[in-house]
């Protein structure tokens, strides 16, 4: 699969936005729990999260739309370095893994046990799990 990036970061195409951004959501979620990302490296996503909880702004939220703009780059600013900070091949290694299990979900197994295969006309029957 083809790795491309946005104003976020790394993904892999999976043909809309919400798809792709929901992508590198759980990307972030995955390197902040592998062990292989630097430590010092998974504080920033937190320092940009905890950004927003804070009552202090770079731009006060009385002003109407500016006030929570600067919110979003901060976060998305956070999220890109941390992105580019990680280790390349963690980052695609768990790039592919959720494609897969995205893909995984739906494809045919060519090689099912001999009890398992599909019924001569074409009917899947569920058995049950």
């Amino acid at each position: 699969m083809e790795q491309k990036r946005n104003w976020l970061g790394p993904y892999i195409p999976q043909g809309s936005f919400l798809r792709e951004l929901l992508q590198q959501v759980k990307l972030t979620y995955y390197l902040m729990l592998d062990p292989r990302v630097n430590p010092l490296v998974k504080l920033i996503p937190v320092v940009a999260a905890g950004y927003l909880l804070l009552p202090v702004d770079v731009i006060p939220d009385v002003i109407p739309v500016l006030g929570q703009v600067d919110d979003a780059v901060v976060l998305m600013l956070g999220l890109r370095l941390f992105f580019e900070f990680a280790p390349p091949a963690v980052v695609q290694e768990h790039l592919q893994r959720l494609v897969q299990r995205v893909q995984g979900d739906w494809s045919v197994v060519e090689n099912a046990p001999a009890g398992e295969q599909p019924a001569a006309g074409g009917e899947v029957v569920d058995e049950g799990e």
